[in-house]
């Protein structure tokens, strides 16, 4: 129904209605996790974070932090790129109400699962809202990754834990998501994202 009943604005439009794939760069250090496809923003462009409020909030700040060519992304073919950066989601269908059920979080976890497997340069991952950085410990569980320290993770905006597997290291942090409930309340400010991607850019080291 979500691409079906379409919003009065863009009633013209040819809705993807599909899963929504991760978009970025393939060799990216730096992996972004939100909730799911905004049913008239990605679920309509069939591109993450593109459409809709949300992604008028995330790509400037991807962009004044360098990890987008640009600052908009109003469609799939605007020409956006994004540098070592790639952004996915926990459920990749928009779900009703934009509340994915436990069942559907569970349905999408091995493609996160294996996105993390392929994209073998990824140092940091942040978990854009709650149920984006709970989804990022499920999909490192079956790749031996453990949490250092003591306790399970908490999430909260910028909270960072160390994740490890063998040899691998990686940073995972916390960040609102940027939807428009919490950019328009102040609960999440342009200031308060960009310190969590200067933050990320402090710990990558080159590959």
């Amino acid at each position: 129904m979500v691409a079906v009943k379409k919003k009065a604005a863009h009633v013209a439009d040819d809705y993807w209605g599909k899963p929504v794939p991760a978009f970025g760069d393939p060799q990216a250090r730096v992996m972004l996790v939100g909730l799911a496809p905004g049913a008239h923003g990605s679920n309509r462009t069939g591109r993450m974070f593109t459409g809709d409020a949300s992604g008028d909030f995330l790509y400037p700040a991807l962009f004044r932090a360098g990890f987008a060519s640009q600052p908009s992304a109003r469609h799939a073919h605007d020409g956006l790129r994004l540098i070592d950066c790639v952004i996915t989601a926990a459920a990749r269908c928009a779900p009703p109400k934009n509340k994915p059920t436990p069942q559907q979080l569970r349905n999408c976890l091995p493609y996160l699962s294996e996105e993390i497997e392929r994209l073998a340069n990824v140092q940091v991952m942040i978990g854009l809202g709650s149920v984006g950085f709970y989804a990022i410990f499920k999909a490192l569980k079956p790749h031996g990754f453990t949490v250092r320290g003591a306790g399970a993770p908490k999430f909260g905006h910028g909270v960072e834990y160390t994740v490890e597997s063998g040899e691998r290291s990686m940073t995972v942090i916390g960040c609102y998501h940027p939807s428009r409930q919490n950019t328009n309340t102040g609960v999440l400010t342009a200031a308060m994202m960009d310190g969590v991607f200067e933050r990320a850019k402090s710990l990558l080291v080159p590959v």
